[in-house]
């Protein structure tokens, strides 16, 4: 079973980064935010043909998912080309406070644009209906400067985001079709 994309309704949504803002910056304070830096500078390849490096990884000090799910989530940014990615992937970091204070997060792989000029985070969760709540609430963060119909996401559950680096024929297991965006395929 899998999730499919949909933003929630604009006043929800809204409250709900508001919520996550607050508890980010507690968070924050704790120092319970991490940048691990194993993952950083690898290349992902996806089913669709596109080809992307991860740029950041940010992980929560917290126990295992109990119910773990990965999450990718896909946009392409209007009115960046050329150099204005380098700038975005610098001014990326500052929107950290509106995702890791969402329940259930876990850890977020940063993807640069990929060959088709898309970005994706490669997330992991812990429980698929929080992941579905913050995908639907990012949602509406990301139309204000996304190339319209260019955002979605997709959500695997029974999957630990390593379990699919490691082995991304377990992607294809958990949903289909053969070339879809979100599917991760072996390294080169």
């Amino acid at each position: 079973m899998s999730f499919e994309s949909g933003p929630a309704p604009r006043a929800k949504a809204w409250l709900a980064v508001a919520k996550c803002v607050g508890t980010s910056a507690l968070m924050l304070a704790r120092r319970q935010v991490h940048l691990p830096a194993e993952n950083v500078g690898r290349m992902l390849r996806f089913a669709d043909g596109s080809a992307a490096r991860v740029y950041r990884e940010t992980a929560v000090g917290r126990p295992p998912a109990a119910e773990p799910c990965v999450l990718v989530v896909t946009f392409t940014l209007r009115l960046v080309r050329g150099r204005a990615h380098r700038l975005f992937e610098a001014e990326s970091l500052l929107n950290t406070p509106l995702f890791v204070g969402f329940p259930g997060f876990v850890s977020k792989l940063w993807c640069a644009h990929d060959t088709f000029g898309a970005y994706r985070g490669l997330y992991e969760w812990d429980g698929a209906e929080q992941a579905r709540r913050y995908a639907a609430a990012l949602w509406r963060v990301l139309e204000l400067v996304s190339v319209p119909g260019s955002i979605s996401f997709k959500i695997l559950p029974g999957l630990h985001r390593d379990e699919a680096l490691a082995d991304p024929a377990r992607m294809r297991l958990a949903a289909h079709p053969e070339h879809a965006w979100w599917r991760l395929l072996p390294a080169a």
